[in-house]
C-alpha cells in the first residue's frame, strides 16, 4: 500500500492518478473527512501531527517537504513499518541556504529523511507548468498577461512527469537517488504566454513586471520571507531553473512533455 500526502494538490493528485491507472493500492492523506480524491481511498491525518497519520500497512510514502516535525513524522512512519519515502523537494534544496526560507525548509526536510533510516528518493522538480494557471484571472479580464521576472527562463516540468517518476521510485529500485525534474526546454514567461495564446486561439500579450512590481504582487499573496526568497532566486539569480536535466527520460524511458502539450491537455481550464 502506498500513502500519498498532498493528495488534493497538483503533484500529489497527479501521483494518485498515476498509481490508480497502474492498479496500485493507494491511500490519499486528507485533513477533512469529507474530502474526495478520485482513484484513492481517503484517510484522515495531519502531517503537522505525526501521531494522527495512519501509516499502518503502508510500505511507501510520497511525502511533501516542510512540515513542523519532519524527524518525528519519519520516526512514526518507520515504527509503523514504512520502508521507503519519496520526498518532493525542489532545486533550491541543493543550495542548502538556511537563510533562504524556501531553501531552508527543503534542505531540512531532505536532511531529516536522510537521517530517518528509511530508504529514500528525492525529487527536485523545477517550476511546474501548472503555475501558468495563476494567469487565469487576467485571462478572464482580457488578453494582456502581466508576468513576474520576465527575463528569467525556466525549464518547467509537467506535474504528470513528476508523478511518473514518483511512482517508479515508490515501487523501489531508486533508493538513494536525487532526480532533477525539468521539461525539455527553457522558456521565458512571455514565450509561455505565446504558446498559451496559440493553444487557446487568442492574441495574448505578455507585459513584464519590474522587480519592484513583482515584489508588490507577491507580498499580497505570501509572507515576506518567501517574497525575499524568490527575489534571491530570480532577481539575484541564485537558482538555476533554465538547465534542462535528463532525469525524467532516464527514469521513465520517454522524453519529458513540452509546455504546449500540457497547455493543450489543460486548455479547458483556461476557458
Amino acid at each position: 500500500m502506498f500513502l500519498v500526502t498532498g493528495a488534493t494538490g497538483t503533484a500529489g493528485g497527479a501521483v494518485v492518478r498515476e498509481l490508480a491507472r497502474s492498479g496500485e493500492p493507494v491511500q490519499a492523506l486528507v485533513r477533512k473527512p469529507d474530502a474526495v480524491v478520485p482513484g484513492a481511498e481517503p484517510v484522515v491525518g495531519d502531517l503537522n501531527d505525526p501521531a494522527s497519520v495512519p501509516f499502518e500497512g503502508v510500505t511507501g510514502v510520497f511525502l511533501l517537504s516542510g512540515y513542523a516535525d519532519m524527524p518525528g513524522l519519519l520516526a512514526r512512519a518507520r515504527s509503523a513499518g514504512v520502508e521507503r519515502v519519496v520526498l518532493l523537494s525542489g532545486g533550491s534544496a541543493a543550495l542548502a541556504d538556511l537563510h533562504n526560507a524556501v531553501s531552508r525548509y527543503m534542505t531540512l526536510s531532505e536532511r531529516a529523511v536522510r537521517e530517518s533510516g528509511l530508504a529514500w528518493t528525492f525529487l527536485r522538480p523545477r517550476a511546474f507548468m501548472s503555475n501558468a494557471l495563476r494567469w487565469l484571472p487576467q485571462l478572464r479580464a482580457g488578453d494582456e498577461v502581466r508576468v513576474q521576472y520576465p527575463e528569467v527562463p525556466a525549464a518547467c516540468v509537467d506535474p504528470g512527469d513528476i508523478a511518473a517518476v514518483a511512482v517508479r521510485a515508490l515501487r523501489g529500485g531508486h533508493e538513494g537517488r536525487i532526480y532533477d525534474l525539468t521539461g525539455p526546454e527553457a522558456l521565458l514567461p512571455a514565450q509561455q504566454v505565446t504558446v498559451l495564446g496559440r493553444v487557446l486561439g487568442r492574441d495574448l500579450r505578455a507585459v513584464g513586471l519590474s522587480d519592484e512590481e513583482t515584489r508588490a504582487e507577491m507580498a499580497a499573496a505570501m509572507p515576506a520571507e518567501y517574497v525575499e526568497a524568490f527575489a534571491q532566486f530570480y532577481a539575484e539569480g541564485r537558482l538555476d531553473e533554465a538547465t534542462v536535466h535528463p532525469d525524467v527520460a532516464e527514469v521513465t524511458g520517454r522524453p519529458p512533455r513540452k509546455f504546449e502539450q500540457w497547455a493543450r491537455e489543460n486548455a479547458d481550464a483556461f476557458r
